[in-house]
């Protein structure tokens, strides 16, 4: 990385360190004062008592759920983990090293190149694939990466076109500025370069390469996540990320040594739904500003694949974990749900615990309800069994193993309506079942201490 970008790395993070000093020795005045007057004042000691509960104390109850890591891999795992990566044999672009989106649908972003690389390193630590194949599939990837038009010289557009490398928008049509980026995307993209640094030491040149380029400083401010989008032509700066989401990206940064304190803590933005008795985590922020927030699987089965759950998150999957069970065992509908591909219009949904405002809602990218279309998805299940290996998880992996393409990978899932499958087959579902099965062998693929 530059002199120049580590100096501005360097200038933030000390800055950080000073406030956050500055920061503690006001909260000790201050408690030290609080702490005079309560003992003066009864009625300031009820009401401060109420005033420091926390949405976190309703975490405090759920007893974070074993690790279920074995350290080998059965037959049927090896089986399972070919299947998932002959989506990356069929869908890897010879010229360029990047990968489909959706087989055949020859456009990526940075979370579905960021999915690839996970699936490269997974792949070779179940030895399906060889050393060299894995690195020489990085390395290709990784010198497209270093050559990437970017948005406005800043940061890599939301979409490229898979064979040309080319901006695009999301119907994979050519856009000579290009959409603005997403902190989320690219921050995902981060961790795996991490990840390729930590376990492919020869390569860290090439990894150094890529984020030169990227001025990722951009999208940091103030430790929080911030996108870029296009509004009336010009560039308007937001806020990106929810929790869940917005924590596990956080974790990405920091590998490299970003200032992400705000994008990290939960609480300003945290409230608690029960969910058939169990805590549910949910942002109080808008989802897109239109949208109430929802809460899927996804964000946390990563954060305890690739990086290792930390206490809170741990607590977090495993209540998630735990409303999904007792939906099946009220209603016998087996549950694994998250955002997910569809095989039709409208193509792409998010299948909440909580989300827009009352439990298991299906909602489309705009904010319609479209609750026929929750689906049983394959990465849920493969990640939940990965993690947890309890009676439950094992059902949903029976249910999924007889939707396996041979030929073509794993297909996002189940129709819960009518059982049939939903045959959209993606890089996501397909990378997320060969992190699974590595983490059962291997636990995560890079540990991370907040």
């Amino acid at each position: 990385m530059s002199f120049r970008s580590n100096l501005i790395k360097a200038r933030s993070h000390i800055t950080f360190l000073v406030a956050l000093g500055f920061g503690l020795a006001l909260v000790v005045f201050l408690e030290n004062t609080i702490d005079k007057r309560a003992t003066r004042d009864p009625e300031l000691m009820e009401s401060s008592a109420v005033e420091q509960r926390s949405p976190l104390a309703a975490f405090e109850a759920v007893t974070p759920l074993p690790l279920a890591m074995t350290g080998e891999s059965s037959e049927s795992d090896l089986d399972y983990a070919r299947i998932a990566w002959r989506y990356f044999e069929n869908n890897t672009h010879e010229t360029t090293g990047l990968v489909n989106s959706a087989d055949k649908y020859p456009s990526t972003t940075m979370w579905e190149t960021g999915s690839y690389f996970i699936a490269v390193i997974s792949a070779e630590l179940l030895e399906i694939i060889d050393p060299d194949e894995a690195q020489s599939r990085l390395l290709l990837a990784l010198e497209t990466l270093s050559n990437l038009r970017l948005f406005d010289d800043l940061l890599p557009n939301k979409a490229y076109n898979v064979q040309t490398a080319e901006l695009v928008d999301y119907g994979n049509r050519p856009v000579e500025r290009g959409l603005g980026w997403s902190a989320l995307d690219i921050a995902r993209m981060v961790g795996a370069l991490a990840q390729v640094e930590s376990r492919y030491p020869e390569l860290a040149p090439q990894v150094t390469a890529v984020l030169d380029k990227w001025h990722l400083i951009q999208m940091v401010e103030g430790g929080q996540l911030i996108g870029g989008n296009i509004a009336n032509d010009k560039l308007r700066r937001d806020q990106e990320g929810r929790v869940g989401y917005e924590q596990y990206a956080a974790k990405a940064m920091m590998l490299f040594g970003y200032d992400m304190v705000n994008a990290y803590g939960v609480e300003d933005h945290l409230m608690v739904k029960d969910v058939l008795g169990h805590p549910v985590p949910v942002d109080t922020r808008l989802h897109r500003n239109v949208t109430p927030a929802f809460t899927v699987s996804e964000p946390y089965i990563f954060d305890g694949l690739e990086f290792g759950f930390d206490d809170r998150s741990h607590r977090f999957a495993t209540a998630i974990y735990h409303a999904q069970e007792a939906r099946f065992m009220e209603t016998g509908i087996l549950t694994a749900v998250s955002e997910s591909h569809l095989d039709e219009a409208p193509y792409f949904v998010y299948s909440s615990i909580w989300g827009g405002g009352a439990p298991w809602a299906v909602m489309t990218f705009k904010g319609d309800r479209l609750d026929s279309k929750r689906t049983v998805t394959t990465k849920v299940s493969f990640a939940m069994d990965a993690l947890f290996g309890t009676e439950y998880t094992r059902k949903l992996v029976s249910a999924i193993a007889p939707t396996a393409n041979y030929e073509r990978g794993w297909p996002e899932g189940i129709y819960e309506v009518d059982g049939s499958t939903n045959t959209s087959i993606t890089a996501n579902t397909n990378a997320t079942v060969l992190a699974a099965l590595a983490f059962r062998r291997h636990g995560p693929l890079i540990r991370v201490s907040p």
